[in-house]
């Protein structure tokens, strides 16, 4: 169409895919460029493989529980981890497709291949096939992502030394697993093939597991995991590693050796900035290698765009998606702003945990560098699974609701909850931040008998004190 804007996006994952079809949606003609599989990192090897593993371990924990519910089961669990696999390959090749066919129906133009600028207006693409082409645009977005960092003292081989890509496709469940970071991927892991009967150890250099999140979730889930029978090593690093015919064998600073079946390297992701043209355009990248954007998600060049992992914000699948929508709308003249304060998330451990806004840890320094009391000008209710009928009912009666709250505004600040379907339950909480509710709003509102959203309920009215399903603490 005469006078259409041609938008052309580098990556389709996440980030990429869903900027196309915003785009499409507005208005431009668009053309996609991607040398992987549609839908990226997320789709492919992350987010929606290990949820589809994870799903079977935690079928197999409650069928353990089934004979003391009353339902009778023959023999005893086990797992078929290349039927898992089978299965979850099916669910991702389904999900791939479908991708495809959103593109097909918004007439979006896929180009297989690898894209790099030639200038702020021209991409040029080495497709998979061997063809070239070069495709002129009136805006570029890069949505180019992540990938696994290549550390010399842990030299991948896609044997005894893995990444979560390849542990994802293991067909036979290791007798002994040794994951090399504690943080959320790590702890999945952790969950996951301890779950499958897998003898797991896992190090983390920082004191404690999980060290981006609330300090009493991150407390909970570890001794969760070594209820597992997870061991956790905290405090400590690799000194070294010795590669043996066997086991992998390592050595901790601290002098403890460690010998495993496979070693899973789990210690953050790299930006994929390198390759793709930005020095010859002149668009600014940070330390880390990140692409420097602004909140309208431009860069220093106009006309060029950024989004998703290799951007460096929050690195998660939603938030690139988010950031697409922004991005494309800013190109079709919509002007939009992305904003990163109420941003939930999820970790799919055993029992999940669900997350919004500020830890209490940085609520309470918040207040202190306002010149604020922090003990007294930040609130926080409490709620356990084990108060929740539906979960009594269920037989999940492991976890937590926790609300930080504003003592004088009565504002929520932060929610996380730990125990199950938190992921999805924290949605709740995001959206009352996002319109401004306090923890009294929430805790007014009439919530559904029995659900365990009523955990929500409970932890905000116990931010005033006034939980009812909650024993008085005794003061003397």
């Amino acid at each position: 169409m005469p006078g259409q804007t041609h938008i052309v996006i580098l990556g389709a994952g996440p980030g990429g895919y869903v900027a196309a079809i915003r785009a499409a949606q507005l208005g431009a003609r668009v053309t996609v460029v991607e040398n992987q599989a549609l839908g990226g990192v997320c789709l492919n090897w992350g987010c929606i493989p290990s949820k589809a593993l994870l799903a079977v371990v935690e079928l197999g924990e409650k069928a353990k529980k089934a004979a003391e519910m009353g339902l009778q089961l023959g023999g005893a669990v086990s797992y078929d981890l290349a039927r898992m696999v089978a299965r979850k390959n099916k669910v991702v090749g389904g999900l791939v497709k479908g991708i495809a066919t959103l593109l097909k129906t918004w007439r979006i133009d896929h180009l297989d291949g690898t894209g790099t600028l030639l200038d702020e207006r021209t991409v040029y693409v080495v497709k998979r096939d061997g063809g070239e082409a070069k495709v002129q645009a009136d805006a570029v977005v890069l949505a180019t992502g992540s990938s696994w960092p290549n550390l010399p003292l842990f030299p991948i081989d896609g044997g005894q030394i893995i990444t979560s890509k390849e542990a994802l496709d293991l067909t036979a469940i290791p007798s002994s697993l040794l994951i090399i970071g504690g943080g959320v991927e790590g702890c999945e892991f952790a969950s996951l093939y301890s779950g499958l009967g897998t003898q797991v150890t896992m190090v983390e250099l920082m004191p404690r597991i999980l060290p981006l999140e609330d300090e009493e979730i991150a407390s909970f889930m570890d001794r969760e995991l070594k209820k597992q029978g997870v061991t956790i090593q905290t405090g400590t690093t690799v000194d070294r590693l010795e590669r043996q015919s066997g086991p992998v064998k390592v050595i901790l600073k601290d002098g403890t050796t460690i010998e495993a079946e496979k070693l899973l390297v789990s210690v953050g992701r790299g930006f994929n900035s390198s390759g793709i043209g930005l020095e010859k355009v002149g668009i600014q990248v940070g330390k880390r290698g990140e692409i420097l954007v602004n909140d309208r998600l431009e860069t220093n060049v106009p006309g060029v765009y950024a989004i998703g992992d290799v951007v460096g914000k929050a690195m998660l699948a939603h938030v690139a998606s988010a950031q697409g929508k922004v991005a494309v709308g800013n190109i079709m003249g919509h002007s939009r702003a992305i904003a990163y304060d109420v941003v939930p998330a999820g970790i799919f451990t055993l029992p999940e945990i669900g997350r919004v806004g500020l830890t209490e840890q940085q609520a309470r320094e918040r207040s202190a560098t306002l010149g604020r009391k922090p003990d007294t000008d930040v609130k926080v209710g409490r709620f356990r699974y084990m108060g929740l009928g539906r979960a009594q009912g269920a037989g999940e009666t492991t976890g937590l609701f926790k609300i930080i709250a504003d003592a004088k505004s009565g504002a929520i600040l932060g929610v996380h909850i730990v125990g199950s379907h938190a992921a999805d339950l924290v949605h709740e909480a995001a959206l009352a931040m996002q319109l401004g509710a306090t923890a009294s709003a929430v805790a007014d509102m009439i919530h559904a008998h029995p659900t365990l959203a009523e955990g929500m309920m409970e932890a905000a009215e116990d931010v005033e004190g006034m939980a009812i399903h909650l024993a008085r603490q005794r003061t003397s």
